[in-house]
């Protein structure tokens, strides 16, 4: 601690000089280039070429290595697209030679300009003919050789694993590509854009336990939305047949490796369209954005390979379980057989339970983490879908699919319910449960039935989770390493 606390009084020192003559933290230097755009302009020329182009360019970022030798110098010079070396020399800097070894450190902001040449090793470095101290790092850079490392840091401190690691600019870089393409693949089929409301009056559009805020104006106590279902379905009722919306949701639960209580979810209406009109949509989606991103739809995920150009697996709950269970079709039938199966399955029924939801729990349990090849898992039970629209050969299931890959949901989409009169009878259900003590529970939403009577289209919509999905396409295993700045618990 006493050598970090030295470090720290040397650098502050240094930052008194600077404000001492005026020139700590200027504003004025522009680059021109960047690092990644100048290797890939000249980092072909040789030697010869480079002195008779005698390009000059102006870089600005952050030192990342130097290495000062009396007279001359060199520095690394890291930027937003990557790194090039600059080569420093008092005797054409002169007086900002002198800044540079007496004032600046790893970590400064600095800023060069200057001809470009090949050293006697081959490296392609700018002859800085001019030399700017713009940022003075008052704190050290981690251990410069290794990188961030420890992942509570790099989580915690977001800031520093941007600046040390490469692997994780690229993982965030391919979370804007994923997003993006998303974003194309819907426009491009005629789909519009929309923004809903992030604080509800009403919490509806997932079986989740909300956050809950208070609007002091309007002294009502608000929600922070769980999902943006029941809004985006109001504007098809209204007449927008094809909408969609990439945002937040938020939900009260634990944290994990798959969870976090923030977190990005596609959502996606499409009137005159069927869960199975969805299913074909989503491949073809999921084909689109891998080829944006990779320019392959074969995607390596922890040694397995995902091949995202053929068609997914569809099977019913009942189906993926007898697969993946010793339990036959016919027990999974049998209502009076599911609580032993459950209990086989290290789960106790609740005495609410009916036979849908006690299936559903078997699949949660023995199943879901089996699923590594795509497949989109269907006829969910109608007790545990209350948003969905009952299957007209079995009113008992729904027409719905959750799509599993990896071990995890990606996403979950059904045919819409579009019957006022069913759908304030399962709102009434939900919140039979809610005051038996289930939080996740939904409440009943008297102007979303209202709207239903308006009359909704045939309709289809689907959620998909953009957390997941680019952990899927990043080769990483837990939430956090996708998300920015992640929910942590506090320091003890």
């Amino acid at each position: 601690m006493s050598d970090e606390n030295d470090i720290l009084k040397l650098r502050r020192e240094k930052l008194a000089k600077l404000r001492a003559d005026g020139s700590a933290f200027p504003n004025h230097f522009r680059p021109t280039a960047r690092a990644s755009d100048v290797h890939a302009e000249f980092g072909a020329f040789d030697k010869e070429t480079l002195a008779a182009r005698a390009a000059v360019v102006t870089i600005a970022g952050r030192i990342m290595l130097r290495r000062v030798m009396g007279k001359a110098s060199f520095i690394t010079i890291q930027d937003a697209s990557g790194r090039i070396q600059a080569y420093l020399n008092k005797d054409l800097l002169g007086d900002a030679y002198t800044r540079f070894t007496e004032l600046s450190d790893i970590g400064d902001m600095v800023g060069v300009s200057g001809k470009l040449f090949r050293t006697n090793t081959g490296e392609l470095t700018v002859e800085a003919a001019t030399f700017e101290l713009l940022v003075k790092s008052v704190r050290p850079l981690p251990e410069k050789f290794h990188g961030l490392v420890d992942q509570e840091a790099r989580h915690r401190q977001r800031y520093l694993d941007l600046m040390m690691n490469e692997e994780t600019r690229r993982v965030f870089r391919i979370r804007s590509q994923v997003i993006k393409a998303l974003r194309d693949f819907l426009t491009e089929r005629g789909y519009l854009e929309v923004e809903t409301p992030m604080m509800h009056p009403i919490p509806g559009g997932a079986t989740a336990r909300p956050f809950v805020t208070h609007h002091n104006a309007l002294d009502m106590e608000l929600y922070l939305r769980v999902a943006p279902e029941l809004y985006l379905k109001r504007l098809v009722v209204g007449g927008f047949e094809r909408v969609f919306e990439i945002n937040r949701n938020f939900r009260n639960e634990g944290l994990s490796t798959k969870h976090n209580p923030e977190f990005t979810m596609l959502e996606f209406y499409e009137a005159y369209a069927d869960y199975r009109d969805l299913m074909t949509l989503t491949e073809e989606m999921l084909a689109y954005v891998a080829r944006a991103v990779h320019g392959t739809t074969v995607v390596e995920y922890q040694g397995q390979t995902i091949d995202f150009g053929k068609p997914f697996a569809r099977l019913s709950v009942r189906e993926v379980i007898a697969a993946h269970t010793p339990y036959r079709l016919d027990e999974l039938d049998d209502p009076a057989c599911l609580p032993m199966l459950l209990r086989d399955s290290g789960v106790t029924p609740q005495n609410d339970w009916g036979p849908g939801r006690m299936l559903f729990e078997i699949f949660e349990a023995r199943v879901e983490a089996k699923l590594v090849d795509p497949v989109f898992v269907t006829q969910h039970p109608a007790e545990i879908s209350p948003l969905a629209r009952r299957n007209d050969a079995n009113p008992d299931v729904t027409d719905r699919f959750e799509l599993f890959m990896t071990g995890r949901e990606i996403a979950n989409g059904f045919s819409e319910l579009n019957d006022p009169e069913d759908q304030a009878e399962r709102f009434r259900k939900q919140v039979e449960r809610k005051d038996r003590g289930d939080l996740e529970a939904m409440h009943y939403d008297h102007d979303y039935v209202t709207a239903l009577e308006h009359g909704m289209p045939p309709t289809a919509g689907e959620g998909l989770g953009v957390d997941r999905l680019v952990m899927l396409l990043t080769n990483t295993t837990s939430i956090r390493d996708v998300l920015l700045f992640p929910h942590m618990r506090p320091r003890e």
